[in-house]
């Protein structure tokens, strides 16, 4: 018996359950499905092994979106902590504090190469490739091509699997905006942070807040609360196909269940989370935009969490990898995190993330072979002892990242023009629902407009504007102050 709601959502994860929330609460029907039998939130879901907690890929809350904290407080009212930030960047064989320590640098660079690093940053500002056009471009012409060399290159291209000269400048533009090399260093050298339009640039912050537990504990109360609300979030259903009938104006949308059963949905909206390469091959009839949809590219990443019998191993929050002397691309501490993400004392659980592509030699690596990896490569970095690994977990998770390669925009560009001309009640939200990459609040935001959208019955806000300046959007004292309603995160009204 085909099932019917106002609207289908597709994935679990910030966006899809920040929609079905939204919707939910103003009475309109709702089904979510989810293709994990287990865990809602997606990337931003916390593991459980053996009760130690765990995320996949780290994730701080804060948001310059004042709409985007009151829900996270709305959802979770009591059980977020402030935390300390600290982080810092591993590269030949020494620890660089990151915001920048003058000092500290200088040292670990020493006066010669310190000495090359300014003169190619002033070299680079002097002669500036014009229209930048790579992610090696753009950060040369912001930092020179020394520091590029140095903290730069080979972690971006461990986490992307390409040279930094096939990546576009469109990554750097959004992740690194407002992080000034001069300022840095003079403000590192009176003791004060970098300042932007009068905020603390988010990378810099002290501190964040953080669900006790882990991100999983706010999709985990979504989940409760959409269901509250009388919708349905239904784990172990793998989105199968969908077909649109423009005569009816309706979605039959079929899923498979864990049990191998299909079933059968029929919706007046669809929003997808879901990849788009992989909702355009599902579609019927067949979007024109499918061939652009296999043009697009996704980075995969594995966490091989070590539990160790060593409660300190190091301050920080996560530790970036730039040595390429090791895979690991980086180190995260949970406790450091929450320590109620570590249930017994004396104990720590480090993650060591390694980014990959799906089906590649690391991805297909047995479980025993990566933790091996991993506890040669953390006593090599030495953050901590083989012998003190007293367990140890594996946990995938494909299509972490869309890659920003050099055609990606002309790919999404023709495929939402198509889209949202041959079905006009498909809405796409999220990372890899719209291939941005978006964190976990812009993902909302996206997620908050579209439900906004469909109440109002025509799309009054062009959610593709959401972070669509680029600027690097971390900045506030842990998101919890009072934010200007930015035209960059609430957009301006469009055509229906």
């Amino acid at each position: 018996m085909t099932q019917h709601s106002n609207v289908l959502v597709i994935g679990a994860g910030p966006a899809g359950l920040t929609a079905a929330y939204c919707l939910g609460k103003e009475g309109v029907s709702v089904r979510v499905l989810e293709k994990d039998p287990v865990y809602v939130g997606g990337i931003s879901r916390t593991v459980n092994y053996n009760n130690y907690l765990f995320d996949i890929g780290g994730h701080r809350f804060f948001s310059k979106s004042k709409e985007v904290v009151d829900l996270w407080k709305e959802i979770l009212p009591d059980d977020f902590i402030q935390r300390p930030r600290m982080s810092r960047i591993f590269y030949g064989g020494k620890f660089y504090s990151y915001p920048l320590k003058a000092g500290e640098a200088l040292g670990n660079l020493g006066i010669l190469e310190s000495a090359r690093c300014v003169l190619s940053y002033a070299y680079a500002k002097a002669r500036p490739i014009a229209d930048p056009k790579t992610f090696h471009q753009w950060v040369r012409n912001q930092f020179g091509e020394r520091l590029f060399s140095i903290f730069f290159k080979t972690y971006t291209e461990k986490v992307w699997g390409m040279s930094c000269d096939e990546i576009s400048a469109d990554w750097a533009a959004q992740r690194i905006k407002g992080l000034n090399l001069a300022t840095a260093v003079i403000n590192a050298l009176k003791g004060s942070k970098p300042k932007k339009d009068g905020a603390v640039i988010k990378t810099l912050i002290d501190s964040f807040e953080y669900p006790r537990k882990g991100p999983g504990m706010m999709w985990e109360a979504a989940t409760r609360k959409v269901r509250g609300f009388g919708g349905e979030v239904l784990l172990g259903h793998d989105f199968h196909s969908m077909h649109w009938d423009p005569h009816r104006k309706l979605w039959t949308v079929t899923a498979k269940r864990g049990d191998g059963a299909t079933v059968e949905f029929t919706a007046d909206h669809v929003i997808s989370s879901a990849p788009v390469r992989e909702l355009l091959e599902k579609i019927a009839p067949s979007p024109i935009s499918r061939l652009h949809g296999r043009e697009l590219k996704y980075r995969d990443f594995l966490t091989v969490a070590l539990i160790c019998k060593t409660p300190d191993t190091f301050p920080d929050n996560w530790i970036y990898i730039h040595d390429p002397s090791v895979k690991v691309g980086r180190v995260q501490n949970f406790r450091s995190w929450s320590p109620d993400l570590v249930p017994e004392e004396g104990m720590s659980c480090l993650g060591l993330e390694y980014f990959c592509f799906e089906g590649d030699g690391l991805w297909a690596s047995k479980d025993e072979d990566l933790i091996a990896l991993a506890k040669k490569e953390i006593a090599k970095i030495g953050l901590a002892s083989p012998d003190s690994v007293k367990d140890a977990a594996v946990v995938r998770q494909s299509k972490a990242y869309p890659v920003y390669d050099d055609a990606y925009k002309d790919h999404v560009r023709m495929i939402r023009m198509d889209l949202e001309k041959s079905f006009p009640t498909l809405h796409l939200v999220g990372r890899n629902g719209m291939h941005k990459y978006n964190n976990q609040d812009h993902a909302m935001m996206t997620a908050m407009l579209t439900a906004k959208n469909i109440l109002a019955g025509e799309r009054v806000y062009d959610i593709w504007n959401v972070n669509e300046d680029a600027e690097y959007h971390e900045a506030g004292d842990s998101g919890v102050q009072e934010a200007l309603k930015s035209e960059r995160l609430v957009p301006k009204k469009v055509a229906a």
